[in-house]
């Protein structure tokens, strides 16, 4: 595929530095906090020398205190700034469930609308190197569940980085979920900004016999076993998930009603 003008040719980490940096330069209130981001490798590579771009203001790291970490987050939301707090491991989210669930999702319902929490909350999820049961949990369906909040989980470089100029640009609490094997895998994305909207799914392959349905890593495991079904002679439908909450359920519907058989494939707990 030619480079175009227009594009870039990006990892997955790369995508998301992209949209940080689109996000943080056109607006001041955009700010950056976790623990590890200043660091030489910068969160995967997603948040490298940002602490020197913008100032130790706007990029910095912090203590191992989860709960307040959040609070601080919403506070500042609610003052009108629009933090994006990095976790490492979706599995330390459970020390934020009460800023997250009792605070930050339900403070637009107790104000009639009137306050709002625009923050982001980018977790990691997935195995890697020695990781065990406290830490490779996917977790999304717990905050699916949440009315207030949205989650969102994208596959390629082009859709991380729109979603995450979205999820910045949102005016509630955003659960954005990453892959740990997703950061190094490449694609074409366009130089300037752009949104992928909530409540989107894209169906990467065309079939008529089975449908699969993938979130995040898995969307590679069911284009990877599509190619293994058509030397069966069975031709796969493959739809990556991309937005949890809300969910494109349609696009699945009318999938499976020509298919008539469907697979949905997790990441979570065997």
């Amino acid at each position: 595929m030619k480079k175009e003008k227009d594009l870039n040719y990006l990892s997955y980490s790369e995508a998301i530095a992209d949209a940080l940096f689109l996000s943080m330069k056109k607006n001041k209130d955009v700010f950056i906090y976790g623990q590890g981001v200043d660091d030489p490798k910068g969160h995967y590579g997603t948040t490298k020398n940002f602490h020197k771009i913008f100032g130790k203001d706007r990029c910095f790291d912090t203590p191992i205190c989860e709960d307040s970490m959040t609070g601080i987050g919403v506070g500042a939301a609610l003052a009108g700034m629009r933090p994006v707090l990095i976790h490492q491991r979706m599995d330390f989210l459970m020390l934020s469930m009460n800023q997250i669930i009792n605070m930050a999702s339900k403070i637009p319902y107790f104000s009639n609308g009137k306050q709002k929490v625009p923050m982001v909350i980018r977790a990691c999820i997935g195995r890697s190197w020695g990781q065990g049961a406290q830490h490779s949990q996917s977790l999304y369906s717990f905050f699916a569940h949440v009315p207030g909040l949205k989650v969102i989980s994208p596959t390629t470089p082009y859709d991380v980085k729109g979603a995450l100029i979205k999820s910045i640009n949102e005016n509630e609490l955003v659960i954005f979920v990453e892959h740990r094997m997703l950061y190094n895998l490449k694609g074409y994305v366009p130089k300037k900004k752009y949104e992928i909207d909530f409540g989107f799914s894209r169906k990467i392959i065309t079939g008529s016999d089975i449908t699969l349905v993938g979130v995040s890593y898995t969307t590679i495991d069911c284009v990877n076993a599509s190619k293994i079904l058509k030397k069966k002679n069975i031709n796969a439908e493959v739809i990556d998930l991309i937005s949890i909450q809300p969910m494109e359920t349609e696009k699945i519907i009318r999938s499976v009603k020509k298919t008539r058989n469907l697979i949905i494939v997790d990441n979570d707990w065997i």
